[in-house]
Formats: structure tokens, sequence, C-alpha cells
């Protein structure tokens, strides 16, 4: 239990929501991420559609892309496994495929939010498609040795707080591309 949040106050847990992203290396050079988002309820649910026992999936949407090196998808195939509403939910698997020619380093988060807000995708799916990135990133950073090579500014670098040029994680673990922190920079409270 969280004290910070629950400031002593019991709690059940009522829902849990697993995301689960594996990257596979083909023999081909490319890139498979493998995708799943599941939702299970810790009692018997009532859905309009019906009972949904405890420990049933509400939600299990699977996602599988296909990228190369340089992260564009070149394959990709939607699935809705178990949906609150059989026959609808799992009929809008299909669009995804205009997922296909994506790039999941430039613009793609907001290229999913034009693409499937609302009424034109499936929020679960949608919301699984947004760690794909990230996933993609650690998938091939899995066999790159990421301080090495000193022409090439290392991809993770100015991708979050402790990664900026001009933190001292990168003074300390890559000081080629460490940069100070300009004298115009506000530091704490002003």
């Amino acid at each position: 239990m969280n004290a910070k949040l629950s400031g002593g106050v019991g709690r059940q847990r009522a829902q849990v929501r697993r995301i689960e992203i594996e990257g596979f290396f083909r023999d081909d050079g490319l890139v498979e991420l493998d995708a799943v988002l599941v939702d299970v309820k810790d009692v018997d649910y009532p859905l309009a559609s019906g009972m949904r026992k405890k420990g049933d999936p509400v939600h299990r949407m699977r996602v599988s892309v296909l990228i190369d090196r340089n992260f564009t998808i070149l394959d990709a195939h939607a699935e809705s496994e178990w949906v609150p509403y059989p026959g609808s939910c799992e009929r809008i698997a299909p669009a995804y495929d205009a997922l296909v020619g994506l790039n999941l380093m430039r613009g793609f988060r907001e290229a999913v939010r034009a693409r499937f807000f609302a009424t034109a995708g499936c929020s679960h799916i949608s919301e699984l498609l947004l760690s794909l990135p990230t996933a993609a990133v650690q998938t091939f950073a899995t066999f790159m040795q990421d301080n090495v090579n000193d022409t090439e500014k290392p991809f993770q670098l100015d991708r979050c707080h402790a990664l900026a040029t001009d933190s001292e994680t990168v003074r300390q673990y890559y000081p080629a591309w460490y940069r100070a922190p300009s004298p115009d920079a506000v530091d704490g409270d002003v």
C-alpha cells in the first residue's frame, strides 16, 4: 500500500491493467513487437452485454508490428480477443492496418491520435500503441553499446530529463556529448 496516497485509509483492489510488449529480432534483420493490453476485474462485473466473471478479461487487445531498423512500420495487425461488446468492438481491428508506413520515432503518437481518436478507433488498442516507440528503442538497445561511438550522438540523449545533454548524468556517462547549461538557464525557484 502506498502510505503517501492512502493516508492510512484501507483500500481494496478492483481492477488490474497489464500491458506487455515483447520485442523480437528476426533473421532477416527486422524487428517484431507484440503488444498486449489486458483489463481484469477482481469482482464479478456486470456489463450491458452480460456478467463478466471475476478474473476473466474485460479487455484483451493485441497489436503486432513489424519494423525496420529505421523504426518504420512495414506490417501491422490488431486483434480484440476479449471485449465488453462482442460482435462490435472487434470490428475496428482492421482499421489499424493504416499503421503501415508510420515511423515510431517521427510523429507516431500524434499520428495515432489523428487516425484513431474517438470513434475512428478503439481507445484500448490506441492506448496500447502509444507504448510502442519506447519498447522499440529498448528492443534495439538490447545489443547496442550506447556510449562507445563518439561520432554519432546516442539516440537516447535529450529524450528524458536524466539524459539532457546539460545534465550531470551525461557529463558522467557521455562526456563527449555533455554541454554545460547555458548561463541564461534558471536553476531552482524564482
